[in-house]
């Protein structure tokens, strides 16, 4: 007698399980308590964290947290719905343009998360007969996007100018537009992609270039803007994306960039146009957040000199960002 779908579909779970677990390869969540001041509580102990990403300790901000509750209390604690049904809340359209100024961008297009604001952003750029070439330490949101995309991918070897340059040579001309994706700052070795040299690059061969800038805003560049900023004037970046779940300490996922192109990715975006918009309160609290950033220059600059008072402790080379690989 064959087993009932519910006992084929656990041992097929169970084997993929046990598969994963003999190559080291099984994935467990382990409950932490994190508190202010990098302090985190595990099975028990109290611990000093170093993986954190809140670089700024803005999650823990009072005033940061009092702009969330106040706005929780006025305006409850979800949107409701899809931002072009009824789910557009003000707060948004003045996180928007906060995010705008601060990059320097005609306009911004706020999502739910980083992820989903790549899943949405690429396939609405680009699709199939175009071309994408992605740093091979892309971000795993940035690569699902480019396959979602169905245009043809190409990898290049990590921050290799070179590479990118000979693979222009070989696929640009085929397709119709090309986009050169990259992280701003790279999440696992912290080092940050040479965007004015990719900017340059791009311009030559009519490409589009979008930095994934999650790990660089409000702790790298001038006055914490981002990867963008890191020379002496602001990268052509015409596509800066984000997310607001690192040193902004709230959450969700961001496009600066044109009008034109926000407008389009509003009107086509799938993970916007399908999804609930983010809640009030974490909006308000993003919103707060970048008030203590832009107020506080010498604070954002504190990750880094202190990354670098670390490293120089263990004779390891100076970091660009707050990352330091071990």
């Amino acid at each position: 007698m064959a087993k009932p779908p519910e006992e084929t579909l656990d041992d097929y779970a169970q084997a993929k399980l046990d598969a994963l677990e003999a190559q080291a390869l099984r994935r467990r969540l382990v409950e932490t308590d994190r508190r202010e001041g990098a302090i985190a509580y595990r099975d028990g102990r109290r611990l000093v964290s170093f993986c954190c990403n809140d670089y700024l300790n803005l999650s823990q901000n009072q005033t940061v947290k009092r702009a969330a509750v106040e706005a929780t209390e006025k305006y409850g604690t979800g949107s409701g719905a899809s931002r072009l049904v009824s789910g557009n809340h003000p707060l948004f359209r003045t996180l928007e343009t906060r995010l705008a100024g601060w990059k320097q961008a005609e306009d911004c297009v706020v999502f739910g998360s980083g992820y989903m604001a790549n899943m949405g952003i690429i396939p609405t750029l680009v699709r199939e007969g175009d071309l994408i070439l992605a740093d091979e330490l892309s971000h795993a949101c940035l690569l699902s996007g480019s396959k979602l995309s169905g245009a043809r991918v190409e990898i290049f070897r990590h921050n290799d100018m070179a590479h990118l340059e000979s693979l222009l040579a070989e696929h640009r001309d085929a397709a119709e537009h090309c986009l050169i994706l990259t992280d701003g700052i790279f999440s696992m070795d912290g080092d940050a992609a040479p965007v004015e040299t990719m900017a340059e690059i791009a311009a030559r061969h009519h490409a589009w270039l979008m930095t994934d800038d999650a790990h660089g805003i409000g702790v790298v560049g001038h006055e914490g803007r981002g990867s963008s900023f890191m020379g002496k004037t602001k990268a052509a970046v015409p596509l800066q994306m984000g997310t607001l779940s690192k040193a902004v300490g709230a959450y969700g996922g961001y496009l600066c960039a044109s009008r034109a192109v926000c407008d389009l990715v509003r009107t086509r975006a799938r993970t916007l146009i399908y999804s609930t918009g983010l809640p009030p309160g974490t909006a308000a609290a993003a919103i707060a957040a970048l008030d203590v950033i832009r107020a506080n220059p010498d604070y954002c600059r504190r990750p880094v000199e202190k990354a670098r008072a670390f490293t120089r402790a263990l004779n390891l080379p100076d970091p660009e960002s707050p990352i330091v690989p071990l």
